[in-house]
C-alpha cells in the first residue's frame, strides 16, 4: 500500500471572472519528493502556488496537507503547518544584517540558545559566513536569494515552495543554487517553479508540466523533455488533448 501524499489537490479550480486560471487540477507530492513545475507564461503555475499557500481561495476543489483540508485556512495558518515559501522577489529586511534577518525568523520557532544554533547552522549551510554581518540590502541578488532561503529554513518547514529560484542569477550562482536545492532535498520536500530549462535539468527528478491551467503531463526528465506536446507548448503551438 502506497503512503499517503504530503500535499494533494483534487479538482482544484480558480476562476477570475470569466478567465479559468486553473482547471480541475489533480496533483500530489510524496513525502521527501522534489518536484519541478514548468510551463509557458500564463500556464497557471503562479496561481497554483498561491492556491497551495492560501494566498487565494479556490473557486472549487480541495487542497490537503498531510490529510488536513487547507481550503478554509488563512495563509498564516497554512504557514504554521510548515509550508515555507520563497518568492521570486526576495522578501527580506534590507536595513538589517543577514544574521538579524535569520534571527527574526528563527525566534518564531526556537528559544534561547537554540535560536543562535539555528541561525549559525543556516549561515554555514548557505555559505553566508562572509556576509553574516553585512546589511542585507547591500548584497547582490543571488546572495539575497540565499538569505531568503535561510529565512524559510529557519522556520523548520515540512514543505518548501520555491518560485523561480534561479531568476536573475549568474551561471555560477545558478550552479551553486542547484547544488543547494539538492542538498536541502535530503531533509525537506520541495516544489520548484522555474523557467530556466537548463536549471530544471540539473535538479529535476519528476516534472509536472502546466498548460492553460491544466496539467499537460507528468514524468521524468527524459520523458518530459522528449515530449512533442511539451515542445509544441513552448513553441506556441496549440496542443490537442
Amino acid at each position: 500500500m502506497s503512503a499517503a501524499p504530503l500535499i494533494e489537490t483534487r479538482g482544484l479550480a480558480m476562476h477570475f471572472g470569466g478567465v479559468q486560471a486553473i482547471r480541475g487540477v489533480d496533483f500530489s507530492l510524496a513525502e521527501g519528493e522534489l518536484r519541478c513545475l514548468i510551463g509557458p507564461n500564463g500556464a497557471g503555475k503562479s496561481t497554483f502556488f498561491k492556491l497551495l499557500t492560501g494566498q487565494i481561495k479556490p473557486t472549487r476543489g480541495s487542497v490537503t496537507f498531510r490529510g488536513k483540508d487547507l481550503s478554509r485556512l488563512q495563509s498564516h495558518e497554512i504557514a504554521r503547518l510548515g509550508i515555507g515559501v520563497k518568492t521570486q522577489v526576495p522578501s527580506v529586511f534590507n536595513g538589517l544584517s543577514v544574521r538579524e534577518n535569520l534571527w527574526i525568523a528563527a525566534a518564531r520557532y526556537d528559544k534561547g540558545g537554540q535560536i543562535v544554533r539555528s541561525v549559525e547552522a543556516q549561515i554555514e549551510r548557505l555559505g553566508l559566513g562572509r556576509f553574516a554581518d553585512a546589511q542585507t540590502g547591500q548584497l547582490a541578488h543571488g546572495q539575497r536569494q540565499r538569505v531568503e532561503l535561510g529565512i524559510v529554513l529557519c522556520g523548520k518547514p515540512n514543505l518548501i515552495l520555491l518560485d523561480e529560484p534561479a531568476a536573475g542569477m549568474t551561471e555560477d550562482e545558478r550552479g551553486q543554487t542547484a547544488e543547494l536545492i539538492l542538498e536541502i532535498n535530503r531533509d525537506h520536500p520541495l516544489i520548484v517553479v522555474e523557467h530556466d530549462m537548463a536549471f530544471i535539468r540539473s535538479i529535476a527528478r519528476r516534472i509536472t508540466v502546466f498548460n492553460q491551467g491544466e496539467i499537460l503531463m507528468e514524468g521524468g526528465v527524459g520523458e518530459v523533455f522528449s515530449s512533442q506536446a511539451v515542445r509544441d507548448v513552448y513553441l506556441g503551438k496549440s496542443v490537442v488533448h
